[in-house]
């Protein structure tokens, strides 16, 4: 863990890790220079990540609220930077006007207001429509349900490259990248099933991503705390 304090926390619950495998040149065009493109098995892997946040605030304060707890949808690639396995968010949209505002203006990333809802029993239907004003659409509509037993990925299973990542990328103004560290246990993973009914979010970055995806995990429950992004 880095050697200074770190300043959130968060939940992440109800999440699928929705993955597909991508020819890796239609993904290394869309990487800022600086960062290069990581793969496993020879592709580059594309995330569709939907979860529910809670208890997200900062350390030593109670949550907000409309912004410590709400539905987020991210999409996502695997990057590496000065040797560092990290994350490339191309989207993240979020149903909390406030915390889409304050993670852009925070963290630099690529929040966008949506309109999302979910429920979670017996499985979970989770539903997104962007609605961020000058911004591509994106869409998506899916079921998904665990179907295994919990277990932690071993390293050099695709499973382990997937999830067990605690460095995420992005770029600033300036066109300078940033690194932001995370801190978690070890993924608590089940087999999941999903039934993709509807899926636009690949469409901002020119890549259609099929209906089904090519590998389904899910994980019920992850506190996670976070440092502040720094130039690297």
């Amino acid at each position: 863990m880095p050697d200074r304090p770190w300043v959130m926390r968060m939940t992440w619950e109800q999440l699928a890790f929705l993955h597909w495998r991508v020819a890796p040149a239609l993904v290394e065009r869309l990487l800022p220079s600086g960062l290069e493109l990581d793969t496993f098995d020879g592709a580059a892997w594309i995330g569709v990540v939907p979860f529910l946040m809670t208890d997200v605030g900062a350390r030593g304060l109670p949550g907000f609220p409309t912004t410590d707890r709400f539905l987020e949808l991210n999409v996502r690639t695997y990057v590496i930077r000065n040797g560092k396995p990290g994350v490339w968010f191309f989207s993240l949209d979020a149903e909390s006007w406030l915390a889409v505002r304050a993670a852009r203006a925070g963290f630099h990333l690529p929040y966008f207001d949506a309109d999302m809802d979910a429920s979670f029993a017996p499985d979970v239907a989770y539903r997104s429509r962007r609605t961020h004003a000058n911004s591509p659409s994106a869409n998506f509509r899916a079921i998904y349900r665990p179907v295994g037993d919990v277990f932690h990925s071993l390293p050099g299973s695709v499973e382990h490259w997937l999830t067990e990542r605690y460095s995420l990328y992005a770029g600033d103004p300036a066109g300078s990248i940033r690194c932001g560290e995370i801190h978690h246990q070890p993924w608590p993973l089940q087999r999941a099933e999903v039934d993709v009914r509807e899926n636009s979010m690949g469409d901002q970055i020119g890549i259609e991503l099929r209906a089904q995806p090519d590998n389904v995990l899910f994980a019920r429950r992850l506190p996670v705390i976070a440092w502040p992004l720094t130039r690297t």
